[in-house]
Parts: structure tokens; C-alpha cells; sequence
């Protein structure tokens, strides 16, 4: 679950990292009443997505009319397919150095990473593939944890002057935060540094892992649901975790890691998915639900099925989707896989029922539909 930098901050402030004094509007009037308190001011657009201020998201005001007039061009705005219902009204700080830290989730290592570059403000994906050196990166032991002597040591040769004591006690802080937050992702860019020397961040980027969500109580309830399709918002009334993409093949599997190694492999021949949806588990009793659903994008031209019993039965898994294909009728060519527990009662009802033989190997199954599809 990602979150919108207004209910990002105080959990920095929480953590004891200073922010800037701010506050939301949803309108002009509201802005311009905090710009009257605050003297000048940044208007910040609200949506949990990157690169606000390239899409004109980010506008300085020096008075109560100028962020009035801010407000009012940004809010309505989408950016990252999210439109803009609130502005995050911040006192604008003298910056002298601009700064990045971060912590996240390292899937190469399996471990936390904690990240600090003297290049913040900047796009750090860009500062990374084009200059590797000016990110310096930690990967964490989780047993042992990151403190102040570690962060004191990954910024050591650093030109940060003055305030790099503060810069570690911040990195040290951000750790900590994360691990206690259940975060996937903690990054402040910029972490600047004033001109009275004071160190603040003008920026957070908060990711939760959503299977923590129940533990962290009022806080997931300040996350940001991601934008949904209309299939997409359909597959979660229904209870099935639908995701619409664009391609013109169609995806039915069991199992998450199932579905997405199909949908991988339709990539690798040349295809294009046109979703991800897996109907293991007790999914399978929706079968014809989950099917309509696939059918109901218009950008499905065929539907590749791909089944791996294990603890899930291979011939109840099909009985469910030749089921549903009998009363829908499709009209679309389907190809199947079926392989695993109770494989030969779904090979043998398949072709009873419908007609049809499995393919003995997946990637022949992805190859017949990425050419049935065009």
C-alpha cells in the first residue's frame, strides 16, 4: 500500500525527523488560509506517484492569493493515474544542500537496503544507471539491525560539512521507522540541508507491505488505493484478484506464481497478457465469474488455461472452468495445460465435455494462443 506525502510525514515526525510545518487543502480558500500563516509556501499535489513537480504538480507561492491560484491549477490534475483531491500546503525553506536517503525491501539480497546519495532532488534511478558512485548503498543484516554507527559509517568521506551528524542520526531514524512501520519502502528525496543548518524533509515516499496491513491499524486506513479499472473493481467485488493489462491473451491459472510464470512466458514468445487472474483455492467455485470477467475485456482475442494440481485438484480446477465454458460459450479459441494431481480425470472430462485436448507442455499452450490472438 503506498501513502500520499501529507500521511507519510508524520510518521517522520513521529520517528523524530524534522519536516516542514504544513497543512491539506482542498480548495483555494483553504490554501490561501494557510499560506496567511505559514508566509511563503510550496502547494504540493497529493497522490501517491512520482515526478509531481515535471507534471506541474509543485508550484511556490509568496502569498495567500499566489497559493490560492496554485491550489486551484492543481487540484483536478492526474498525475500517475491519480487525480489530484488535495494539495499539501508547506513553509517554503531556505535550502543550502539537497540530499537522499532511503530504506527498502532488496530482493536480490533478501534483506533491507539503506540507500544515501549527495545527489537528492534529483531523479535517483537516473543518478544510479548513470553515475553507480554517487549512490552509496548498505544492504542490512535484519538480525543485528542498522544504527548510528553503521549510518555514520556509510557516509564517512562524504562532503556533507557541519550537518552530517544530523544526516546519520536522520538515516539511523528512517531504519527504524521502517522496521517498525512493516515498510517496504521509506525514502526522503530531498533531505535538505538549510541555510541555518537545520536538516528537514521536504519529501516522503511510504510503501507498507500489504500482508502487514492488520498490524498496522489506523494507518492502513490513511493508504492510497490504487486506481482501478472498471474490471479491476468488478474482480474485487467479486473476491478475485484481477489486474487488467493490455495485451490480447487471456490468462486463467491456479496459483499466483503459476499465473504470473504464464503470463511471463506469453512475454518471453512475443505475446502480450491481456490480465492477470488466478483462480486457485476455493477460487475455483468462481470459475464462471472469473471467466466473464476475462471475456468481458474486449482485448482478449484467446485464453490460455494452465493448471499445476498439488494440494488443488486438477480435475475440479478444469470441472469449474469447462463448466463455466458451457454456459458462457465463448466464442474465442481456449488452449490448455493440465498437469499434477487428479491430471488424468481433467485431461479425460475435458475431452468428454468439451471436445478438447491439453497440450502436454505450457509453452505450447502460450505459443498456440499468442498466434491464435494475432
Amino acid at each position: 500500500m503506498n501513502f500520499e506525502e501529507h500521511a507519510a510525514k508524520p510518521l517522520l515526525a513521529e520517528a523524530g525527523i524534522a519536516i516542514p510545518e504544513g497543512a491539506v487543502a482542498e480548495d483555494g480558500a483553504a490554501a490561501a488560509g494557510i499560506a496567511a500563516r505559514l508566509g511563503p509556501v510550496v502547494v504540493k499535489a497529493q497522490v501517491p506517484a512520482g515526478k509531481r513537480g515535471k507534471a506541474g504538480g509543485i508550484k511556490p507561492a509568496d502569498t495567500p492569493e499566489e497559493a490560492a491560484q496554485a491550489a486551484e491549477a492543481i487540484l483536478g490534475m492526474t498525475i500517475g493515474g491519480h487525480r489530484v483531491e488535495r494539495v499539501l500546503v508547506e513553509g517554503r525553506a531556505e535550502i543550502a544542500r539537497e540530499l537522499y536517503a532511503a530504506v527498502l525491501n532488496d530482493p536480490a539480497n533478501r534483506s533491507p537496503l539503506v540507500m544515501f546519495s549527495t545527489r537528492g532532488g534529483m531523479d535517483i534511478e537516473e543518478v544510479a544507471a548513470t553515475e553507480p558512485a554517487a549512490v552509496r548503498r548498505l544492504v542490512v543484516d535484519i538480525t543485528s539491525g542498522f544504527d548510528r554507527t553503521q549510518a555514520e559509517d556509510l557516509l564517512s568521506g562524504l562532503d556533507i560539512g557541519p550537518a552530517g551528524a544530523a544526516v546519520a542520526e536522520v538515516l539511523a531514524k528512517l531504519y527504524a521507522l521502517y522496521r517498525a512501520r512493516d515498510a517496504e519502502l521509506v525514502e526522503i528525496n530531498p533531505l535538505v540541508v538549510t541555510a541555518d543548518g537545520r536538516v528537514l524533509a521536504l519529501d516522503c515516499k511510504l510503501a507498507l507491505d500489504d500482508g502487514a496491513l492488520p498490524r498496522q491499524g489506523e494507518l492502513a486506513e490513511a493508504g492510497a488505493p490504487e486506481p482501478m479499472t472498471g474490471l479491476e473493481a468488478r474482480g474485487r467485488d467479486l473476491g478475485l484478484r484481477y489486474i487488467q493489462l493490455d495485451g490480447p491473451v487471456g490468462v486463467l491459472a491456479n496459483g499466483a506464481g503459476l499465473t504470473m510464470t504464464t503470463m511471463d512466458a506469453v512475454v518471453h514468445y512475443g505475446g502480450r497478457p491481456a490480465n492477470f487472474l488466478e483462480i486457485g483455492g476455493e477460487a475455483y467455485t468462481k470459475a464462471t465469474a472469473a471467466l466473464e470477467l476475462v471475456l468481458a475485456n474486449p482485448r482478449v482475442k484467446s485464453l490460455v488455461v494452465n493448471f499445476c494440481g498439488a494440494f488443488a485438484r486438477c480435475d475440479v480446477m478444469t470441472e469449474g472452468v469447462v463448466a463455466a465454458w458451457e454456459t458462457l460459450k465463448p466464442e474465442i479459441p481456449v488452449f490448455f495445460s493440465i498437469h499434477g494431481t487428479g491430471e488424468d480425470e481433467a485431461v479425460a472430462l475435458l475431452k468428454e465435455r468439451l471436445d478438447m485436448e491439453p497440450y502436454d507442455l505450457m509453452d505450447d499452450a502460450v505459443k498456440a494462443a499468442i498466434e491464435a490472438a494475432g
